[in-house]
């Protein structure tokens, strides 16, 4: 019986990783396929000296991006979760609040099997609600125009972000203050004295919090700390 319980286990995962990546390869020929498709169809030839002059300046930072988010959102997210999220995108403002905020509800850990199972659906399912709301927004983007671009409803809208994080991060932060102080401040800190810091570097600066969070609370546990 135990035999059979870890050859279904073993089974599980083994089909996690498969399709994961299936998938993913997939997504890695449609995002090359595009750009090669569409010089084909308008027979634009493609300025190769120019290219590699672009790509020296910022493969390398998406490299390592990659790589750290490789070692970040994994632990958190889960195999199934972390091969969800890589395919679908948009993890740090979606996938990963979804499923660190469906882990928290269902009271399991992201190191668990329950929590590995857990963070997969609740990242199926936001993926699924996000490409419904996609529809329904190409659909009803001309008539919705005039009503979403009203100044009346910009300053809502520019805080749609804030009040998602703010709202985890209150959820978490009260779970441990201590861990969350040296995080917070630093990141203020980053942010607000180093103008070069802004949207755009989000998907940087969210590994380097995490590993940052990590060193700290390695610190402050070995100290008796926490």
């Amino acid at each position: 019986m135990e035999k059979t319980v870890l050859q279904q286990k073993e089974t599980y995962m083994d089909s996690v990783h498969r399709w994961g990546r299936i998938w993913g390869l997939t997504l890695l020929v449609l995002i090359v396929a595009y750009p090669i498709t569409v010089s084909l169809i308008f027979h634009a030839q493609v300025n190769w000296p120019a290219f590699v002059k672009g790509f020296i300046a910022i493969g390398p930072m998406y490299w390592a991006v990659g790589i750290v988010e490789i070692f970040t959102y994994v632990p958190m997210l889960g195999a199934g979760g972390s091969y969800l999220s890589f395919v679908t995108g948009n993890i740090s403002n979606l996938k990963l609040p979804c499923a660190l905020d469906a882990m928290e509800r269902a009271g399991v850990k992201s190191n668990s099997e329950e929590g590995e199972v857990i963070s997969t659906i609740a990242i199926a399912v936001s993926s699924i609600v996000t490409t419904l709301i996609i529809l329904v927004g190409v659909v009803l983007i001309v008539p919705l125009t005039p009503l979403l671009s009203s100044p009346v409803l910009a300053p809502a809208f520019s805080q749609l972000l804030p009040a998602l994080f703010g709202g985890l991060a209150v959820v978490f932060i009260s779970k441990n203050v201590r861990l969350s102080i040296a995080p917070v401040v630093i990141m203020l800190v980053l942010f607000i004295f180093v103008p070069a810091l802004n949207a755009s570097t989000v998907g940087i600066m969210v590994p380097v919090g995490v590993l940052f969070s990590l060193a700290v609370a390695r610190i402050l546990y070995k100290k008796g700390l926490v």
